[in-house]
């Protein structure tokens, strides 16, 4: 759907945008994250050709793509209603179909059918960013950028905005995701980016890129016997060490050397010889939020590129 290779843009002297590679497949949900002044709106703005590049290259599967744009703070005209806005915005992109249908679409797909006879400077933040979504889809976009859709809303709102981003996701849209709530992009994305430095730090599938960032190869165990689970795991060979949460939960550590797969297989089994029925055995994984400040501090690498833990020592 898209690949992006190399791009840079300065702004006089600073450097935004360093060699940015970008790739994004058609029915992908994409978390497009950074901090503050990273990059990401400079990128999909130079993606909907808004600003012009320095150099590199977008590269479109498709010779007509059609780009639906929702930027972090909507201007939308206070004195129109949702019906006259949306009407407007399908004169404005010479929507092929019938407007007022067209129209009434996208105001039941985004909840706001029932508000639409309402003048949009009487809308809520949360009212504003669903009719912007719906401005955004009018033309049947093959490509949904969305920029902090669900910043400084409510959690009421967040939520509404989110179910709708759901339901595209789930009909085979293909969006761009950017935001600072990382528990959205872990409920509806399938892929992620994170921009560091004007640079991709870090980008794969969701389940990839929490693989490649484990707190070391390990299990954590929950038992209701802990002490005799930890002991038991304790004569393990492939273990390195054991660590207790303070909710009672036991994560083993493997040597390095020892797969996933083994490692999970020798815990149950040794287990399960032993006597003890754990309530769960899961393999223990970096939430998506400490990933993005671990990269962005510059004090997390790669599992592979760890001598032993995830963070760097």
């Amino acid at each position: 759907m898209l690949r992006i290779t190399g791009l840079r843009k300065s702004y006089s002297s600073f450097a935004v945008l360093k060699g940015l590679n970008l790739s994004i497949a058609k029915g992908d949900v994409y978390g497009f994250l950074g901090t503050n002044g990273c990059g990401k709106t400079t990128t999909m703005n130079i993606i909907c050709n808004i600003i012009p590049k320095d150099e590199g290259s977008i590269d479109f599967e498709g010779d007509d793509i059609k780009i639906g744009y929702l930027p972090e703070s909507p201007a939308l005209f206070g004195y129109m209603n949702g019906f006259e806005y949306l009407d407007f915005i399908g004169a404005c992109c010479d929507y092929e179909g019938n407007v007022k249908e067209r129209t009434a679409e996208v105001l039941n797909l985004t909840g706001m059918f029932g508000n639409a006879k309402r003048y949009i400077k009487g809308y809520s933040r949360g009212m504003i960013q669903r009719i912007g979504i719906a401005a955004a889809l009018y033309a049947n976009p093959d490509l949904l950028i969305l920029d902090e859709p669900t910043s400084a809303l409510d959690p009421e709102g967040r939520a509404g905005v989110i179910e709708i981003i759901s339901g595209l996701a789930a009909s085979g849209s293909t969006i761009i995701l950017c935001t600072h709530i990382l528990a959205d992009v872990e409920r509806v994305a399938n892929k992620v980016g994170i921009l560091r430095d004007g640079v991709m730090a870090v980008e794969g599938t969701l389940f990839d890129v929490k693989k490649m960032f484990g707190a070391g190869n390990a299990v954590t165990v929950r038992s209701q016997d802990a002490a005799a689970t930890t002991a038991v795991l304790q004569e393990l060979e492939i273990i390195e060490r054991i660590e207790t949460e303070y909710y009672g939960d036991i994560t083993a550590y493997a040597k390095e050397g020892v797969n996933e797969a083994e490692l999970f297989y020798k815990t149950v089994t040794t287990l399960a010889g032993n006597h003890i029925v754990p309530e769960g055995v899961w393999f223990k994984r970096l939430s998506l939020e400490q990933i993005y400040l671990g990269v962005n501090n510059g004090q997390l690498l790669p599992y592979s590129q760890q001598s032993r833990g995830g963070f760097m020592q």
